[in-house]
């Protein structure tokens, strides 16, 4: 995918997950119906690799490694209970604002890259995917039935 398609891509689940999740009340946000996690978790978890992965494309634009010296993103289920972890105490509206304020630096941060970084098989393109438009699908359903039951 070029510049232009990747970053509508990123934009256009972005908008299809925050269709979803506005309009839900504070006790259909609360509620745990994802193993041990609430939508508010799931979002927060979301912004958490937005901020992350922020970071990876403002280094990639200074032609820096994506991956900080000393961080391992591996572990995935790691990061994310830390990133979920604050959630719950947090009102939707609150957990709502952070995730969209984190998507804004992050498709801003990528926005940034010159367009010779993306295309099949660069980093941009796999890290827009995993931490955007593909992490955002992946929840989707899950998130499609709590509001089709709330």
């Amino acid at each position: 995918m070029d510049k232009r398609t990747a970053i509508g891509e990123v934009e256009s689940a972005f908008q299809e997950l925050l269709s979803v999740v506005e309009g839900l009340d504070e006790r259909a946000m609360s509620r745990v119906f994802y193993g041990t996690w609430c939508a508010k978790d799931i979002l927060a978890h979301i912004a958490g690799w937005q901020i992350e992965m922020t970071g990876a494309l403002k280094r990639m634009a200074r032609g820096e490694r994506p991956t900080p010296e000393g961080v391992d993103y591996s572990d995935a289920d790691s990061w994310n209970a830390k990133f979920a972890a604050g959630a719950r105490v947090q009102n939707a509206s609150t957990v709502i604002a952070g995730l969209k304020q984190s998507f804004a630096n992050y498709i801003r941060a990528a926005a940034a890259l010159p367009e010779d970084r993306f295309g099949e098989g660069k980093t941009v393109n796999r890290l827009l995917e995993t931490s955007g438009y593909g992490h955002y699908r992946e929840h989707l359903p899950p998130l499609r039935e709590l509001k089709a039951g709330a």
